[in-house]
């Protein structure tokens, strides 16, 4: 659609949309009828954010029996981790209480006297990392991520 047609600028701001420009400004319908306008609202939904934004194409060429141009987007797909277990502890539980007094228990004897650099606050940090996870690890279980668990 064309950002000069001022109606789609008007339908647009009070959907609170905004109007991408194709790299080559044509219209998107071709009629027969020489009376009528080549000009219609064809829509592609895109994050205004997107680098795809701004960056489509109007391919007249390829609109074969149809009145209507191609709109054409190349949309950059990457692989992706879709983690699907998770470790939890539920609320209330004898496991959460017995994870907090472990925790608590930690933080309680961690050693600060040796601070004296970065590098033994490091030292400290890290050894205190590695005390939390394995206490979650110890007391938290195993379950399947699945469409209707919550999101804690």
């Amino acid at each position: 659609m064309f950002s000069h047609h001022s109606s789609h600028s008007d339908i647009a701001d009070s959907l609170n949309l905004c109007i991408s420009k194709p790299t080559n400004q044509v219209p998107t319908q071709y009629l027969d009828n020489q009376n009528n306008s080549n000009s219609v609202i064809d829509l592609m939904f895109l994050w205004p954010t997107s680098s795809e934004f701004d960056n489509h194409t109007i391919q007249p060429k390829w609109k074969l029996i149809s009145d209507h141009a191609l709109l054409m987007v190349n949309i950059a797909i990457f692989k992706e981790h879709i983690q699907t277990k998770t470790h939890t502890i539920i609320k209330n539980s004898k496991e959460e209480k017995n994870f907090l007094t472990e925790l608590i228990n930690s933080i309680k004897s961690l050693n600060t006297d040796h601070i004296s650099s970065k590098e033994s606050l490091e030292q400290v940090v890290q050894g205190f990392t590695y005390n939390i996870e394995k206490i979650w690890f110890k007391h938290s279980k195993v379950i399947n991520i699945t469409k209707y668990s919550k999101l804690w």
